[in-house]
């Protein structure tokens, strides 16, 4: 009901806003104390002098004690400064939502004695002198008649301060990281339910038994009345105190048991629809949720087993639609030897199982070293290093991914299986194509055929891995050297292009060609 009056006390007065509006409210503190007056008429019957003698006393005493808390309130509000100033930093907003968030409940343990000290005491030992009763029991009911007050004022202060914060709070918590403890800044529902509740009923008890005395009542009808609306907020309205609690906190329970499983990644979690009040609505819309997440992250598993992880992470954060853009990437092409001759003496089953196996080894290699599996083409694989994810060292990452994917496929397979693998450098433009719904993230240029086509020239000097001249020029590592191979005309290109093998993995026969390659 005040949310948008307080939301728009905040977007006209800013950083002002806290103290400002905190000092006008507990000028509120006057009122309950006239009101606090006007209960104790009821029953003490003084003259008007006298009367208003006790209210004006009342009321100076009011005064000083919201100097005072005053001053709390603004050492509590301190660690929120930067923030209300303009540093939105994580560290800054953390700071801010704690003090905001913590400023009832630390304001009412910072100054717990001072309304007992300024307020209590004070005006109930001048009524009792001014209205000359005796100090026994009559100073008794008069403390305990000022404390109903008192409390019902603390009370409204509590509750006004957390209506007054939210507005900031909110726009705080924007800023707040997410994983941000919140500690225990604020009283839990529980606590609330069973302090507000009996309070309620002690104030509401000492009103009654003044109003129904019909004017006859005594001041020691008055220590009798807060007697017994104490006895029985505590005794007979205390167990339907515990009986509403609980039927509001035991929901919310079982919300925040489903929540704390969600979070620890279990999407089967349900919590139980056991009405349809604004608890079952709630409980309602939880399981909602998680079954839309549970059935998120089925499309996600499943998208990811047919797209490169990373480039699914960038295709639901940004859409499907990944725009064209020229990048300088390094890719890698990597072919089994003599494979369609297999494919032709094989059983279809077996050539999936064999391609599946040997992918399995290849592509979490590629993975470690940052290279994204862009395309498969039957027996052979299009890598790309430097795309969707920029990478600066892309060359080195390549040459690095490829000495491992040897090693691999020859301590599982052996001399089994052999593979060629062709590296090329250059600018290509990556992006998605496609239309009629279809469309696929892929790089193209001139870098992306010279590297096929070098991987073909594998088959002739007997290298598993050869890199261009472009490639060497941009590794930062050493990878123990590297032999160069016959200048190589490729298909389509109008230059040679120099070759080069790691001297550590050579294995080409003494018989290759000094004379130039074709392909």
């Amino acid at each position: 009901m005040l949310g948008g009056p307080t939301r728009w006390l905040y977007a006209k007065l800013g950083r002002r806003y806290v103290r400002l509006v905190l000092w006008a409210q507990m000028q509120g503190a006057h009122v309950v104390v006239a009101g606090g007056a006007g209960l104790l008429q009821l029953f003490v019957h003084a003259d008007r002098t006298a009367f208003l003698e006790i209210f004006v006393a009342a009321q100076v005493l009011v005064v000083l004690e919201n100097v005072i808390s005053c001053r709390v309130v603004s050492c509590l509000l301190r660690p929120a400064d930067p923030w209300l100033r303009g540093d939105h930093s994580p560290a800054a907003a953390e700071a801010a939502w704690r003090a905001l968030a913590g400023l009832p409940l630390n304001f009412m343990r910072s100054r717990r004695l001072v309304p007992v000290v300024v307020n209590v005491v004070p005006i109930s030992v001048f009524a009792c002198w001014r209205l000359d009763y005796p100090w026994f029991p009559s100073l008794v009911a008069l403390m305990a008649a000022s404390a109903t007050v008192l409390l019902y004022g603390m009370l409204l202060r509590f509750f006004a301060m957390e209506i007054i914060t939210r507005p900031v709070l909110e726009a705080v918590s924007h800023d707040v990281a997410p994983d941000a403890d919140p500690g225990n800044a604020s009283v839990s529902l529980k606590t609330r339910l069973l302090v507000s509740l009996p309070a309620i009923n002690i104030v509401g008890g000492v009103v009654v038994s003044g109003l129904s005395g019909g004017g006859a009542s005594s001041i020691n009808d008055l220590g009798i009345g807060v007697a017994i609306a104490i006895g029985v907020a505590f005794t007979i309205s205390l167990e339907l105190t515990l009986l509403l609690a609980n039927s509001i906190l035991q929901p919310l329970r079982q919300l925040r048991r489903g929540t704390e499983a969600v979070a620890a990644g279990d999407l089967t979690v349900r919590v139980p629809v056991v009405g349809s009040d604004e608890a079952g609505r709630l409980a309602t819309s939880f399981n909602s949720m998680v079954a839309g997440l549970q059935e998120r992250e089925r499309l996600h598993e499943a998208f990811g087993a047919y797209v490169d992880p990373r480039l699914a992470e960038r295709v639901l954060a940004e859409g499907t639609q990944l725009a064209g853009e020229e990048v300088h990437v390094t890719v890698l092409f990597v072919d089994i030897r003599d494979f369609t001759a297999f494919a032709e003496r094989a059983g279809a089953a077996e050539v999936v199982g064999q391609l599946n196996d040997f992918y399995g080894l290849v592509v979490p290699a590629l993975a470690r070293h940052g290279g994204h599996a862009n395309k498969f083409v039957g027996d052979g694989l299009l890598a790309v290093f430097g795309a969707p994810d920029h990478l600066q060292d892309h060359a080195d990452r390549a040459v690095a991914a490829a000495i491992e994917v040897v090693q691999r496929v020859r301590e599982r397979f052996g001399g089994a299986l052999r593979i060629g693998i062709g590296i090329n450098s250059g600018p290509v433009v990556a992006g998605t194509i496609g239309g009629g719904g279809r469309v696929e993230f892929t790089v193209i240029g001139d870098a992306v055929n010279t590297a096929s086509r070098v991987e073909s020239v594998t088959r002739e000097t007997g290298d598993d891995i050869l890199i261009t001249e472009a490639t060497r020029c941009l590794l930062t590592r050493d990878f123990g050297g590297f032999v160069e191979r016959p200048t190589v005309e490729l298909k389509g290109k109008t230059e040679r292009v120099r070759i080069y093998a790691p001297a550590a993995g050579v294995v080409a026969a003494d018989r290759a060609a000094e004379q130039p390659i074709r392909a």
